[in-house]
């Protein structure tokens, strides 16, 4: 297949599928067409009703007077003149006269001669118009006498009834020769004027479908019309959403929708000036926090240099040397505070560096197996994790930022937890998955949701602990930046579980893999679970 070929076919079925798409069935415009075309339809089929019925009867009804009169004409001067009892050839003769007259009828008349026997004249011969064509209602009331009052002249007045046979409509009528004389029927066939209103019917149902179908293309250019702002809003408003503040809408005209334009601009601009000025307050506050941490750094080294000497006198207080037993706990409390205060500072830097997006990955090669054990093993914790982790599961990871993981993870479990420790290591799929379990109490479930969040304090009345606040939060941290998570749940046996999964071989960066700016991460001390980082740090750039 040639390149234009595919590129065709490309570009049809995109076609297909936006117009598709144009068309579905929750779609605005299909409705506004639907409802376009049924109030269209409603309509023309209305007025087409009105106006058929409406014809129908004038046509009818001018038909019917004309054919009625004229019978009632040929009665009166033909068969008026005949005698009481006329022979079968004057009523012959008679019949014959009155159905060539103007209105082309068939007409039977019935009459006593003058043995008293009843004889039929029809115009049609002996295979015409006969008696058993007229309905037996009709002939009751042409023959029944009627009591002659001031409002009632006559004894006998003319009826008439409408009868279709073989789909062919007709009209008949009958009536009696006032003062004596023969009975006169007549027969006319309504096919012309049916054969009208049919055509009729016809050209009412194609301009019913003609309407329908300009009301659907009137519909559609009024959809565009109407729904091509709309569309235009939905897009200014998918890509506001994805950050570009500085989009807005042209606006034209007065109606409706010129304002919402008018309003969508007038909220953009403000959420681009609050966002702007949100970002300026933010980035000053990460400037703040890194500046002084920079600052902090300075003093504490030589604080910290002063507590390691203080540090070595208690441990020479039992050779005769250290300090006053009155003094000694304040010692102390300076010693363990500046370790604190310098894990913090530490902490806080590492923070601020994921903030700003300077963090970065220094991959190696690493057996998951020897870096746990190594980072046990350095802050002798041998004794209190039980380690189920087999040799020769490799992943490409930053080994620094492995170690700020499971320091923080296994910390908090020994500190928070319950003895004793079990870290698991196992792969599944492309990942490395490992777990820390205490058994402890567990996390309680108001807690949970927040375990990582950034100086989350589950009690109030526990506004201090022993870490920085900050472990849990770099340890997802630096997870995240892996392509990895980090999940906290409670084991149905008890305790509470930490799951860590990485990938074996993350993508790294846009800008390649680059040494970190310096520092440390997290300490070991493992942040106290109540004070850990919750929600996904990627989102805080």
């Amino acid at each position: 297949m040639t390149r234009e070929h595919q590129g065709g076919s490309r570009g049809f079925a995109a076609a297909r599928k936006g117009v598709w798409s144009g068309l579905r069935f929750t779609s605005l415009r299909l409705r506004l067409v639907l409802v376009f075309g049924l109030v269209a339809l409603t309509a023309a089929v209305s007025a087409s009703g009105i106006a058929y019925w409406l014809n129908r009867e004038a046509v009818l009804t001018r038909a019917q007077d004309a054919v009625l009169r004229g019978f009632e004409q040929e009665m009166q001067n033909r068969a008026g003149a005949l005698p009481e009892h006329p022979s079968q050839d004057e009523l012959q003769h008679t019949a014959g006269q009155m159905a060539a007259s103007s209105q082309r009828f068939s007409v039977l008349l019935v009459a006593e001669n003058s043995d008293g026997k009843t004889v039929y004249a029809s115009s049609g011969g002996l295979g015409g118009f006969s008696l058993a064509d007229v309905p037996e209602s009709l002939r009751t009331a042409v023959n029944e006498e009627q009591k002659v009052t001031s409002a009632n002249k006559h004894p006998y007045h003319l009826y008439w009834q409408r009868i279709t046979e073989d789909d062919t409509p007709y009209l008949v009528a009958g009536t009696r020769v006032i003062g004596g004389g023969p009975t006169g029927y007549m027969l006319k066939s309504l096919e012309p004027e049916a054969k009208d209103l049919n055509s009729l019917a016809w050209s009412l149902g194609i301009a019913t479908g003609l309407a329908l179908l300009g009301s659907a293309l009137l519909a559609q250019a009024l959809a565009t019309t109407v729904l091509k702002p709309v569309h235009r809003l939905g897009v200014a408003a998918r890509r506001l959403g994805e950050g570009k503040l500085d989009t807005r809408l042209r606006v034209s005209g007065t109606d409706e929708l010129a304002d919402l334009s008018r309003t969508f601009n007038s909220a953009a601009e403000n959420l681009e000036k609050r966002v702007a000025d949100m970002a300026g307050r933010e980035q000053a506050s990460r400037r703040f926090v890194a500046d002084m941490s920079h600052e902090l750094r300075t003093p504490l080294t030589a604080i910290t240099a002063v507590t390691e000497v203080l540090e070595e006198e208690l441990e020479f207080e039992g050779e005769g040397g250290g300090f006053d037993p009155m003094i000694e706990p304040a010692v102390r409390l300076v010693v363990s505070e500046t370790r604190r205060l310098n894990d913090l500072v530490e902490n806080l830097m590492e923070v601020t560096r994921f903030d700003a997006g300077t963090a970065r990955l220094v991959l190696d090669d690493v057996d998951v197996a020897d870096q746990i054990t190594a980072c046990i093993d350095a802050r002798a914790w041998l004794d209190a994790v039980d380690l189920d982790a087999e040799r020769g599961i490799h992943a490409r990871l930053d080994p620094r930022r492995l170690d700020v993981i499971l320091a923080n993870l296994i910390g908090n479990a020994l500190k928070h937890g319950g003895s004793p420790v079990r870290v698991s290591v196992a792969r599944a799929d492309d990942e490395v998955v490992i777990r820390v379990r205490d058994h402890g109490p567990g996390i309680p479930e108001d807690v949970l949701p927040h375990v990582f969040d950034r100086f989350y304090k589950a009690s109030a009345s526990r506004p201090r602990s022993e870490g920085s606040g900050l472990g849990l939060s770099i340890a997802l941290e630096n997870a995240h930046i892996h392509g990895g998570e980090i999940t906290a749940e409670n084991h149905p046996e008890g305790g509470a579980v930490f799951v860590l999964r990485l990938p074996q071989d993350p993508s790294p960066p846009a800008d390649g893999d680059a040494a970190d700016d310096g520092g440390d991460g997290a300490g070991s001390d493992g942040s106290a679970r109540d004070e850990g980082k919750g929600e996904d740090a990627k989102g805080q750039v």
